[in-house]
């Protein structure tokens, strides 16, 4: 019998991110057959209260509907949890706290994948909600793993990347892409040797296709969780290291 394998996916923060990250899952995942792939459960409860909201301007606590989430996915048989949502990560220690099994950091994906990418010290470029960064989430870890941190102004954080999130939030696509891809190029003339796409909404605005076009490297925080995920069963002896 096949040992317990089964991704919890805490996601609806947002839908479009949720159902992303298990479409970058399945994509990244080195199988030649349906069943070699992770069985995952997606919780995408749009429901959870706005995370920047809470933090910044009062707004209804989050933490009580993603520890019901949590829960949920524990007691559906979950052996590990991704929760494809940045901001969702200013709750994190109360949230592993909360689980019977681990939780993925996806902060701490994020800077796997900059090293996984060659970047292994050197300046980098944040974009994100107005709660991610001004709270520090990304600067925090980033810089205890030696890199320095460049943030939008304050201006930017609103006109460029919050723009650019709503956008995606609200199924406008084509929106999202200009205002985002202003961000990058302003980063990266300030210095930026890579830009962290550091809200799940950002990588749907920059699709894949347009990230060469850019000119610097760019970490997407939907793969590198998803990377972190297939690593770990990997890791585990539940997965599959390379194709045949």
């Amino acid at each position: 019998m096949e040992t317990k394998r089964m991704l919890g996916v805490l996601g609806g923060m947002g839908p479009m991110a949720g159902a992303a990250f298990a479409l970058r899952l399945a994509a990244l995942t080195p199988a030649d057959r349906d069943q070699e792939h992770i069985p995952v459960l997606l919780l995408n409860d749009p429901r959870i209260p706005d995370r920047s909201t809470a933090r910044l301007a009062g707004g209804e606590d989050p933490l009580p509907a993603m520890r019901a989430g949590i829960e949920f996915l524990n007691t559906s048989g979950a052996d590990l949890i991704a929760i494809p949502c940045n901001t969702a990560h200013l709750w994190y220690d109360e949230l592993a706290e909360a689980s019977q099994c681990p939780v993925l950091h996806i902060i701490e994906a994020v800077a796997d994948d900059l090293r996984r990418q060659g970047v292994a010290r050197g300046r980098i470029g944040l974009m994100g909600t107005a709660a991610t960064l001004a709270l520090g989430l990304y600067q925090r870890t980033l810089e205890q793993h030696g890199y320095e941190c460049i943030v939008p102004q304050d201006d930017e954080v609103e006109s460029l990347c919050m723009t650019s999130i709503r956008a995606v939030k609200s199924n406008r696509l084509d929106d999202s892409l200009a205002p985002a891809v202003e961000c990058v190029q302003r980063l990266r003339a300030r210095g930026a040797d890579a830009v962290v796409l550091g809200c799940t909404e950002l990588p749907l605005a920059i699709p894949h296709a347009v990230r060469p076009s850019l000119g610097m490297v760019t970490t997407d925080s939907i793969d590198a969780l998803a990377l972190a995920v297939i690593e770990h069963y990997q890791k585990a002896g539940k997965l599959a290291t390379h194709r045949d």
